[in-house]
């Protein structure tokens, strides 16, 4: 697909990105439906289906990139995506939920899931700059992704244990909202047509996710934007549209407990699975940017949680806050 989108003419490229947009929001849709009727049948959570199952499958297209560029040995900019993904999802994905509808947040995800994702991105710095696992600094190596997915398999054996214990205390779903949005309740769906919307959801995302960044890739170079900018930004940003459409999809329908779950379960993912599945196949390479990137990550990861904790809720104003400073960081980007 990217080679023919490569080739293509440019007015052929922006129906691509359209296309890929309509794969985005469709999927995205029936994705939240089938995940949130699964986790109301079986009495878990939407926090936990959100930072499972959702955040796994939008995290797919960062997943395709990193390990095809693993692949074929043109993993540079892995370090990039993924970084680069995690403060948009943190910021923006969170900042316009917010904006929509305050978020009530739950005790779990400022006391557990937030602080877990600061603690990952400093292992990135640990294990890549301070070389804490594999000997040469700046690179992750084959003994890094094991220690990333080592870590990765607990954190999944961890929220299937705590999904276990709420089903099996009848733990309710309850879902806070300021204002009742037009959409309603999310309609329950039975286990094979709620199986079929995650799995068709989650194809439909990755397929739409590769579309859409090939798309873009190509608008932003015919542009004349360099490739390492279009790393930085469009890639990033375009692997995180899943997120972004997923937590926007599911803040509309009130279930803003996923919405959160989604961006900050997708964080998590992003840097044990992503970056230990590529760095298992091929030593990843840092670059100097990216040890600000992640100190800026782990920073903007301590503001959400001092939103969050401030009344357990993301007000509307914190929210245009976290899309302001994220337009701010973009343009720090742009112009180093």
């Amino acid at each position: 697909m990217e080679q023919y989108i490569n080739n293509a003419p440019f007015a052929l490229v922006i129906v691509f990105l359209i296309i890929g947009f309509v794969f985005l929001i469709k999927g995205a849709d029936f994705f939240v439906e089938g995940s949130s009727s699964i986790a109301k049948k079986l009495k878990v959570p939407s926090i936990i289906i959100g930072l499972t199952i959702v955040a796994m499958g939008t995290s797919l297209p960062e997943t395709a990139v990193s390990v095809t560029a693993s692949l074929v040995h043109n993993n540079e900019l892995a370090v990039s995506n993924v970084v680069g993904s995690n403060i948009f999802n943190l910021m923006f994905v969170i900042g316009v939920c917010a904006i929509m509808t305050p978020i009530m947040v739950q005790k779990d995800t400022i006391a557990r899931d937030i602080p877990l994702s600061v603690i990952c991105a400093l292992l990135l710095l640990g294990l890549g700059y301070l070389a804490l696992g594999d000997v040469h600094g700046m690179i992750l190596g084959h003994l890094d992704g094991a220690v990333f997915l080592g870590a990765f398999a607990g954190y999944i054996f961890y929220m299937i244990r705590t999904a276990m214990k709420a089903r099996a205390e009848g733990k309710k779903v309850e879902i806070e909202a300021v204002e009742e949005l037009e959409d309603g309740e999310l309609k329950l769906l039975s286990y094979p047509k709620s199986i079929f919307c995650i799995v068709g959801g989650a194809v439909a995302i990755a397929f739409g996710g590769d579309m859409t960044v090939d798309a873009a890739s190509r608008i932003a170079i015919d542009l004349g934007m360099s490739q390492t900018l279009v790393g930085l930004t469009i890639v990033s940003i375009g692997t995180s549209l899943p997120e972004l459409v997923t937590s926007v999809v599911a803040a509309r329908k009130n279930e803003v407990d996923m919405a959160v779950g989604n961006a900050v379960g997708s964080n998590i993912f992003n840097i044990l699975m992503v970056l230990g599945i590529a760095s298992a196949i091929s030593p990843v390479s840092l670059i100097s940017e990216n040890v600000i990137d992640i100190l800026v990550l782990v920073g903007f990861s301590v503001v959400v949680w001092f939103f969050a904790r401030s009344d357990r809720k993301i007000t509307r104003n914190e929210g245009i806050a976290m899309v302001a400073m994220y337009l701010i960081y973009t343009a720090y980007i742009i112009m180093r």
